[in-house]
């Protein structure tokens, strides 16, 4: 997961609920997508407006490019090959190759796109435009424009849930907006906390968290009711679930940890401690076969 304030990244042996490896990344990152179809991880450096491939495996840096404008948020296409990242200050989304980093296209969307998210099966890709309290959707491989959905204001963290439908979170308006991606039709709009900022999905709920509240919202994905509410650290921002969805990991950014919420019981379990400045702003879980850690350093953690 990235560090913004400390220019890292951490590596967190989730099974052993520890850190393994402190791996630098110049130009203070925020937004990061792992792909275990492309076997790596991106990420993004607002400071510098760097864009880093790196190995799954080994955390090495494989590709890097600067791009214009403000880059935040990434999101991977393996079906097609591609990265996409959002320019905060021009209303765009850059195409990029997903092997050497090459610029390919841009995609119009609306003020601030922030949060990206592609379909499961890489037939869609989304933004959630910040500046103009909308969603873009882009048909994939095609990059046409679908539609442009209102929603609550200010969205910001976006995700797609295991039926397929968008959930957008609203800094703007304390809410999460569920989007059909085919109809282009909101069909809730959830109450939230203060704040919300990510969203993932597991044991049948959303977990969305609420930076300014230090809380992580809990709602039921068959009914969109209200299902619990967790103390989570300090300005949790990031949020994803493990494959097997057995665990939520939330960022805290403010506090330097992550905590591990048990979506079975609806519980916080544990936290870990990770670099200064945690955002993870994006999916950063991936899940190695036969208990394999990466990126670990015979020197112990840099």
């Amino acid at each position: 997961m990235t560090n913004q304030s400390s220019s890292d990244l951490s590596v967190l042996d989730l099974d052993r609920r520890r850190e393994v490896r402190r791996v630098p990344v110049a130009g203070q990152p925020a937004g990061i997508a792992v792909s275990s179809a492309l076997n790596a991880f991106y990420t993004v450096s607002p400071e510098s407006k760097t864009v880093r491939r790196f190995s799954l495996a080994t955390c090495e840096v494989l590709a890097e490019t600067t791009v214009p404008g403000g880059p935040v948020g990434i999101a991977a296409a393996p079906r097609s090959g591609l990265v996409f990242v959002s320019d905060w200050y021009n209303a765009r989304i850059f195409v990029l190759d997903a092997d050497n980093l090459a610029m390919t296209g841009e995609l119009e969307t609306g003020g601030a796109p922030a949060g990206l998210i592609v379909a499961g099966d890489g037939s869609w890709i989304a933004s959630a435009d910040r500046d103009s309290d909308q969603v873009s959707i882009f048909d994939l491989p095609a990059m046409t424009l679908r539609a442009r959905v209102t929603v609550g204001e200010r969205p910001f963290g976006i995700a797609v849930d295991p039926q397929g439908r968008i959930h957008v979170a609203n800094v703007g308006s304390d809410t999460v907006t569920i989007i059909d991606p085919r109809s282009a039709a909101v069909v809730a709009t959830v109450a939230v906390g203060d704040r919300p900022y990510g969203i993932a999905f597991a044991g049948g709920h959303a977990f969305t968290t609420d930076q300014y509240a230090d809380t992580v919202s809990i709602y039921r994905l068959s009914d969109f009711e209200r299902a619990g509410l967790l103390e989570v650290g300090e300005a949790p921002e990031g949020i994803d679930a493990t494959p097997d969805g057995t665990l939520i990991v939330s960022t805290n950014w403010f506090s330097n940890t992550v905590s591990l919420i048990d979506p079975a019981t609806i519980e916080v379990v544990g936290d870990i401690e990770t670099g200064d400045g945690p955002r993870a702003v994006g999916r950063f879980i991936h899940e190695f076969p036969g208990g394999y850690v990466p990126c670990q350093d015979p020197q112990g953690i840099e």
